[in-house]
C-alpha cells in the first residue's frame, strides 16, 4: 500500500489460490502499516497440510514476523525556504511554535533564513498562513 494511492500485490507462487498472498497481506493490513514487503519461503518437507494448513502456516508466519519487526513511522513532508527580516522574527516564530513546526537549518544573516518541515497534509495551511505576514518570502523545495 502506499500513503498517495493503495496499490498492493499477493502473489500464491504455485500454491493453492489465496492461500499464501492473501493472509499474508490481512497481516499487513491487521497491522495498519504501508510500504513494507513480507515474503514467507516454504520449502516442503514431507507433511501435506491441505489449503487451511497453507493458509494458517503463511497467516501466522508474517504474524510472527511483523509482531518482531521495528516498525519505523515516517511523515511525508514538504519543505519551505522562509526568508525574513530579522525584526519580523517573532510572528514568524509564533507560527512555527504554534504548528508545532520543525526548523531544519537557519541563518541569521542581514536576512533569517529558515527551511521547515512540514507535514504535507498540514502544508497548504501552513503556506497559507505565513503568506498572511506578507513580511516575508516563502517558497517550496522540491526534494
Amino acid at each position: 500500500m502506499g500513503v498517495e494511492e493503495k496499490s498492493y500485490r499477493v502473489n500464491d507462487d504455485g500454491e493453492p489460490n489465496n492461500s499464501a498472498g492473501n493472509p499474508i497481506y490481512g497481516q499487513i493490513l491487521s497491522k495498519d502499516i504501508t510500504n513494507v514487503l513480507v515474503v514467507v519461503v516454504r520449502y516442503f518437507g514431507g507433511t501435506k497440510l491441505g489449503v487451511g494448513g497453507l493458509m494458517n502456516a503463511y497467516k501466522t508466519t508474517s504474524k510472527l514476523v511483523l509482531d518482531e519487526t521495528v516498525i519505523v513511522d515516517k511523515t511525508l513532508d514538504v519543505l519551505f525556504r522562509l526568508t525574513f527580516e530579522y525584526q519580523d522574527m517573532n510572528k514568524v516564530m509564533r507560527i512555527i511554535k504554534e504548528n508545532k513546526l520543525e526548523i531544519l537549518e537557519q541563518k541569521m544573516n542581514l536576512n533569517c533564513l529558515y527551511l521547515i518541515a512540514v507535514r504535507k497534509k498540514n502544508a497548504m495551511k501552513i503556506e497559507q498562513y505565513f503568506n498572511d505576514l506578507r513580511c516575508l518570502k516563502i517558497q517550496e523545495i522540491k526534494q
